[in-house]
């Protein structure tokens, strides 16, 4: 036996004639160097041993091999390297047997596919999910999967990022046998001895021909147009589909030398570095300074004050979590339509196939509705999400406080307003957190957990383990008008509405920022949110506006009319019969025109990349300011608010990596030119000029948190 089969993360024993291969790389067994060098190492120990007809790989814990040593992402290369790992085993001349038990994602399903045979045991998750970094596979994935699963299923598979369970992947052709049961090695012995004594020999995944490559040719046809429109912008998911032409056109030395270079095109783009950043970004929201000074408290129980949209969402969102719900309204009428709110969910999920009506029975066993406060005396904790009002709100955690029960935790949804204020109505500041969803609440994947002043640190982790009850990926934030996100939001919006009085109309701004990457403009966001939320927020901070501050009156004007967006059948944009995509408004264009006339403003034309210089710029510099203040507690916290609620382009890594990526020289440079014109408002942040002056960036501030 080498000794270097005999690294720790990869051990070789003989059992009889199988030599058993053991990766153990915890916690998830992924493909760092020693385990591809082990690998290689159990190869040649196979192939020196007369006595070995078989090797069979397994992973220890509970995975197969999760994928690529992410700690190597970033760093030169060190042999050997995974294609070279691949193409090793499957030119092996004993059989290879890969016995998959529980995640074999990337690397390590392209691992199983170089094997010659695959078994899989129920736990098992299968996957190629590279395109979610802005990479594809690229150690003869693109190559083999076509070769066994079909061509349109397996670009499909990489495609999409998604993971085929065991049972699927068999149907698919991944995997050439399903056992029952958890021990793999038990499992992997029994399949290998078995093809043993059949006198199966080595079957190469390269060697499969692809049937009929002018249907597969035709199918990637129609895959590569539906794909372009789908992911508006990404550069990988058009390379994963030339690969796979190749897969089909070209001989497999050829399709693997095509696969490598495209890969390579992939690791060298910017995308990849922002949607490598995104990745991480979300796992390191959840290290937050509280987690170390308390456990969670326990919840089970939880109430929900108002059934409206955003209530009915939370509510849906709770319920899928496990939890047993109370919905608290505050009449007979308003509970009946709350519940109707929540039923409707589980009725389109009915609609569509995804629910039975006993599945909808069995989750609102756990719901009930109620007028009073007196039956939720007994929860674990309580969001209220009734109407955006300081007074309102303030009123209802009165009534929280004189029922629920000591050490209760009690949320408000609020979106913008003072939690502190909302607390010290409470005999127990100490209880009181915010936990500002965003719209739909059971779909929307951002949770903005905001810390008052007085919060204690368990209520904090509790907000947190909810949160990751809820499958919600959360953000940190201070108490400020607006938080991270809406603070953030008012201030970009306002750049975009200088921009439409100055020239440049609001249809031709959302064009410029669905150009950059976001699915909508922010006139389109306000039709669609309802521009009577943002009137009433304006009209709230009219008594605290700067008197010098620029403000823009045209969207009070489309309000003065009624005209609140999609609900209204018109806003800045027209919604004839119902429609979901608007039609430019000529009345919105005059109303524009009036306002530009009435302050002598002559209108000048912007291009889209002036536009968006203006747009980000604005998003950066508060988001600066907002990580100065301590309101987010690291950049990436900013990242992660825009990427999951505010549908920031997750390939430009979230507005602060943007920056960095753009370089913050160049932002604080077209910051102070726009300064010239509006010193209030384009008062570049000091964190900004201060990382510039000492060449730093944003991402520093993300390693030093």
């Amino acid at each position: 036996m080498s000794p270097a089969a005999q690294a720790p993360e990869v051990q070789t024993r003989r059992e009889g004639a199988v030599l058993v291969v053991s990766i153990n790389n915890p916690p998830v067994n992924a493909l760092g160097q020693a385990v591809r060098a082990g690998l290689l190492a159990a190869v040649e120990q196979a192939e020196g041993d007369a006595a070995v007809r078989a090797l069979l790989i397994v992973g220890e814990g509970k995975a197969f091999i999760a994928g690529a040593d992410i700690r190597e992402f970033g760093k030169p290369p060190v042999p050997p390297s995974l294609p070279e790992v691949c193409n090793r085993l499957e030119s092996c001349g004993k059989l290879v047997v890969a016995a998959i038990h529980g995640a074999a994602l990337g690397g390590g399903l392209e691992v199983a596919l170089s094997a010659h045979y695959r078994l899989a045991l129920p736990a098992a998750s299968l996957g190629l999910p590279e395109v979610n970094l802005g990479l594809l596979p690229g150690a003869g994935g693109t190559q083999r999967a076509p070769r066994l699963m079909g061509v349109k299923a397996a670009a499909e598979l990489m495609l999409s990022g998604k993971h085929l369970s065991a049972k699927a992947a068999a149907a698919a052709g991944l995997v050439d046998r399903l056992v029952e049961g958890t021990d793999p090695v038990a499992a992997g012995l029994a399949y290998a001895n078995e093809l043993l004594a059949q006198g199966a020999q080595p079957r190469r995944t390269r060697d499969l021909k692809i049937a009929d490559q002018a249907a597969a040719l035709a199918e990637l046809d129609a895959l590569a147009l539906e794909t372009a429109k789908k992911t508006r912008g990404l550069f990988s998911p058009g390379k994963i589909v030339e690969c796979v032409r190749a897969a089909v056109e070209l001989p497999f030395d050829e399709g693997i030398a095509k696969e490598r270079a495209l890969f390579v095109e992939c690791l060298n783009s910017p995308q990849r570095q922002g949607l490598v950043h995104a990745f991480f970004a979300e796992r390191e929201t959840a290290k937050i300074p509280e987690a170390q000074a308390a456990a969670p408290r326990h919840f089970a129980k939880i109430a929900i004050i108002g059934g409206g949209t955003m209530g009915a969402g939370i509510t849906v969102a709770a319920l899928d979590a496990g939890l047993t719900v109370t919905m608290i309204e505050r009449d007979a009428e308003s509970i009946a339509r709350g519940q109707k709110n929540v039923e409707k969910v589980y009725d389109g999920l009915i609609a569509k196939g995804r629910m039975t009506a006993e599945g909808k029975a069995a989750i609102l066993a756990r719901y009930t509705p109620s007028t009073r406060y007196d039956d939720i005396a007994d929860v674990d904790l309580v969001i209220e999400a009734v109407f955006e009002d300081l007074e309102v709100k303030k009123a209802v955690f009165k009534e929280l406080d004189r029922v629920c029960k000591p050490g209760a935790v009690l949320a408000t949804n609020t979106s913008y307003l003072d939690i502190d204020a909302i607390a010290a109505v409470t005999s127990r500041p100490q209880d009181v957190i915010g936990l500002h969803f965003f719209s739909p609440a059971n779909i929307m994947k951002l949770l903005e957990i905001v810390v008052p002043a007085k919060v204690a640190p368990d209520v904090v982790t509790t907000a947190f383990a909810l949160a990751k009850k809820m499958k919600k990926v959360p953000v940190r934030a201070g108490v400020c008008d607006g938080f991270i996100g809406n603070r953030i939001l008012a201030v970009y919006k306002q750049a975009a509405d200088y921009l439409m009085e100055d020239g440049a109309s609001p249809y031709e701004i959302d064009e410029a920022v669905r150009g950059f990457g976001f699915a909508m403009g922010p006139f389109q966001v306000t039709d669609l949110a309802g521009g009577d939320i943002g009137w009433a927020t304006r009209k709230r901070r009219a008594a605290t506006r700067d008197p010098q501050a620029r403000y823009v009156e045209v969207a009070d004007r489309v309000c003065e009319r009624g005209w609140f967006g999609q609900k209204t059948g018109r806003g800045f944009y027209l919604y004839p019969q119902g429609a979901r995509v608007g039609q430019p408004d000529p009345e919105v264009l005059a109303i524009v025109d009036a306002e530009r006339a009435k302050k002598g403003i002559t209108p000048r034309q912007f291009t889209a990349d002036e536009i968006m210089r203006r747009y980000m710029a604005a998003m950066v510099n508060e988001g600066a300011k907002v990580v100065q203040e301590g309101i987010a507690l690291r950049p990436l916290d900013v990242d992660v608010t825009f990427l999951s609620g505010y549908g920031f382009p997750r390939w430009r890594g979230g507005p602060m990596k943007w920056a960095d990526m753009t370089g913050l020289d160049k932002v604080l440079a077209d910051i102070r030119a726009f300064e010239k014109e509006d010193p209030l408002f384009w008062k570049p942040a000091p964190l900004l000029e201060q990382l510039v002056a000492e060449g730093r960036n944003f991402d520093s501030l993300n390693k030093a948190a």
